[in-house]
């Protein structure tokens, strides 16, 4: 693994390797603190958007490691006053030992890896959420023990969740199910990854059918733009999407629920719901730290 930049950069072997890693890094941690597996090295931590989990998990997961994480905001830089991609790439990956990137295209972030010349993790794209999806896994693993042959559900916007955890989960062995409007399905380059696994994949438009004896089900906010006309059109194309009680009582009786965060309750969570899995979602949120620690220590520190 040179880069993380999206989960099919990954084998199942290596998606696996950083779970591991994870677990040992957040053994580590509640028993008393992290060894300096990035003592002398720096991490840029580059941002194009607005974040609290992965900058702040990004930040302190550097720090614990014993690294210095440098935050920056994009608008900030010279690259906010036009400085062209392929100069700041060439600039950053001459300073730092990785750089890690929220922004919007994901072939921006592509070409930044390949001019950079150090390692670059995606903190989420339009395309991408690895290090979430990541974050995912390890909760569901370590609160159910395995991961192959259990049933993944994802409710809402097929989008960057929605192509990460589809690919995420197939490689962990899981079947998946993604349940999304006609017109907001995942990228088709997922769809044609999906379509390798042949029955362990569904792609359905009813929520209730998707969420049939699933072992987990995720959620994601899809009401990304409040009071424009576009969220005016989102509340009506994701109308029956909304994880509640009921759309969960078609689930396994002792189901997980995930949920990346930030949360829109009322639109696509209930406030019922999410309380009563606040524990889980919350383990999902903390274990960003360690999957990200993890990543850290593959890419820089060869664990």
């Amino acid at each position: 693994m040179k880069n993380l930049l999206k989960m099919s950069d990954l084998s199942p072997e290596e998606l696996h390797h950083i779970l591991d890693v994870a677990d040992r890094l957040k053994a580590e941690q509640k028993a008393g603190g992290t060894a300096p597996l990035l003592h002398g090295r720096s991490v840029a931590l580059m941002f194009s958007k607005n974040s609290t989990r992965t900058r702040t998990s990004f930040e302190v997961g550097v720090y614990q490691l014993g690294g210095l994480g440098n935050y920056m905001n994009t608008a900030e830089l010279q690259a906010g006053r036009g400085e062209p991609l392929k100069d700041t790439a060439r600039v950053l990956g001459r300073y730092y030992d990785c750089v890690v990137w929220r922004t919007y295209r994901q072939s921006d972030l592509e070409e930044f890896a390949e001019l950079a010349g150090v390692p670059v993790i995606n903190g989420l794209t339009d395309y991408a959420h690895p290090c979430q999806v990541l974050a995912d896994l390890m909760t569901i693993r370590e609160r159910r023990g395995s991961l192959a042959g259990r049933k993944l559900c994802f409710v809402g916007d097929g989008s960057s969740m929605a192509n990460s955890l589809i690919v995420g989960g197939l490689l962990a062995g899981m079947q998946v199910t993604c349940v999304c409007p006609q017109s907001y399905r995942p990228a088709a380059d997922v769809l044609m990854f999906a379509h390798k696994y042949g029955p362990k994949f569904h792609l359905l438009t009813d929520p209730a059918e998707g969420v049939k004896d699933a072992d987990v089900v995720v959620t994601a906010a899809w009401n990304t733009a409040p009071g424009t006309p576009e969220s005016e059109r989102r509340l009506r194309d994701f109308a029956g999407f909304q994880v509640t009680s009921g759309l969960l009582s078609g689930a396994k009786p002792d189901a997980m629920l995930l949920h990346c965060l930030p949360a829109h309750r009322g639109e696509e969570i209930s406030s019922a719901v999410f309380e009563q899995h606040a524990p889980e979602i919350f383990d999902e949120a903390e274990n960003r730290l360690h999957v990200q620690k993890a990543v850290l220590a593959i890419l820089l520190a060869n664990q």
